[in-house]
């Protein structure tokens, strides 16, 4: 019996996933110069012939996983201009944040592979993309930091190094996870948080 458009549209979709898994695994645990066509589509379970009906090359498959991390930033940036409470917002975004980390490795890896594609500015368009997107992220994140200081919530500071600071330490906790393992405990995250919110607001 012959497949129907969804049966292939599901594969498709399938097959995708399965060497976003193996590139996004192999571009953070070997970087992106060393890792190889051929190492992805092993990686993979698949052929090279199945890998380049969906990609011309490893380019254009890093290119998509940068964007798509890209547009996560994006989204971020934008419930940061809500309306809603500084503490509240950035508690949510690092409970979130924290949460991700205990559920698998994606969050840790996508973020050490961010890192990455950082140091490889006009590489491709999409790095370019991710460069703006993660600077929107800071500023709206500073922006956050100087209403929440003006309503006496957050430390005081300045919101540029506070914002470096935070971001660093999540930076730092993605790559610690990956060294680690299963030895990786997620911290609290009070203990993240409280980088920029003062105590009497934790709760």
């Amino acid at each position: 019996m012959p497949r129907t458009k969804e049966q292939f549209e599901a594969m498709r979709v399938f097959t995708r996933e399965k060497i976003h898994g193996a590139a996004l695994n192999l571009f953070t645990q070997k970087g992106f110069f060393a890792t190889s066509v051929q190492d992805i589509a092993r990686y993979a379970d698949i052929s090279i012939g199945l890998m380049y009906r969906h990609y011309k090359s490893k380019e254009d498959l890093f290119g998509e996983l940068v964007y798509e991390a890209a547009y996560g930033l994006e989204e971020q940036a934008k419930q940061f201009q809500s309306n809603a409470s500084p503490v509240d917002l950035i508690k949510k975004f690092t409970i979130e944040i924290m949460e991700d980390f205990k559920k698998n490795d994606e969050f840790a890896r996508l973020t050490v592979l961010m890192a990455q594609a950082f140091m490889m500015d006009g590489f491709l368009p999409q790095v370019n993309y991710l460069l703006k997107k993660n600077q929107e992220l800071f500023t709206q994140t500073e922006r956050l930091i100087e209403s929440g200081q003006s309503f006496g919530q957050f430390k005081e500071g300045n919101p540029k190094e506070m914002v470096l600071t935070y971001y660093a330490a999540i930076q730092g906790l993605a790559e610690m996870k990956l060294v680690l393992n299963d030895r990786f405990i997620t911290p609290n995250p009070k203990i993240l948080y409280s980088i920029l919110i003062k105590e009497e607001f934790h709760d």
